[in-house]
């Protein structure tokens, strides 16, 4: 198997929050927060499709200064620790196109723990307080940008490299193939245009089904 560009981190770097870290690190995100008041989270990538949280309002927002990125390998959820994938992170410059999700006050606490324990299980971001712009008006929501100090980050590889990653890691979640795509396929499905992520699930689509043809041509081949 061909090495993966860029190289991720040895395995030896991963390391899980401990249940002090990731509560200490919620109490911070809600230390303003005030009982009765609803919140709002914003998401751009798998919790747009599979938010796993009751949700009382959703609105598509634009997020300023900040874009989609697949700049997190993922070592347990879309890969392992041998064979890590790419999950998506907010980096700063651009604009990113995504959803947000009101949560109701009575909600907030377990919400906001839940959101923790599948978003933060390595403090891999940082999470903030930004104004999303919708249709509606300006609201401020819980964003997860990446932490570009983590031994996760990676600044997001050549569109080649990508796709050989994406292609090859599969982790508890299921496939990074299906993770990006599905993606993409939510997005567009709400009216959101996000051309780099469509460029790449067309080749991610091309080279599943070749890789398909071509399996099927060596089955073939050793029947005869």
């Amino acid at each position: 198997m061909p090495p993966l560009h860029p190289a991720p981190p040895p395995a030896s770097s991963f390391l899980r929050w401990t249940e002090q870290e990731r509560l200490a690190s919620l109490q911070t995100a809600l230390k303003d927060w005030v009982p009765g008041q609803d919140l709002w989270i914003f998401g751009y990538g798998s919790l747009i499709w599979r938010p796993e949280f009751d949700f009382i309002e959703q609105r598509a927002a634009s997020l300023q200064g900040y874009h989609r990125s697949l700049c997190l390998w993922s070592r347990i959820n879309r890969g392992t620790p041998e064979i890590p994938g790419l999950v998506f992170g907010l980096e700063q410059s651009g604009a990113c196109q995504g959803m947000v999700f009101k949560i109701p006050s009575q909600n907030v606490e377990q919400t906001f723990d839940a959101v923790w324990k599948r978003e933060m299980g390595t403090g891999a971001y940082l999470p903030r307080w930004l104004n999303c712009e919708t249709q509606q008006g300006a609201v401020a929501a819980m964003a997860f940008v990446i932490d570009q100090n983590g031994p996760a980050y990676v600044k997001q590889p050549p569109e080649d490299d990508l796709v050989d990653i994406i292609c090859r890691a599969h982790g508890t979640y299921g496939s990074c193939f299906d993770y990006v795509t599905q993606t993409a396929v939510s997005l567009k499905a709400a009216g959101i245009c996000d051309e780099q992520l469509a460029n790449l699930t067309e080749r991610l689509i091309q080279q599943r089904q070749h890789h398909t043809h071509h399996a099927q041509q060596q089955q073939q081949q050793q029947q005869q």
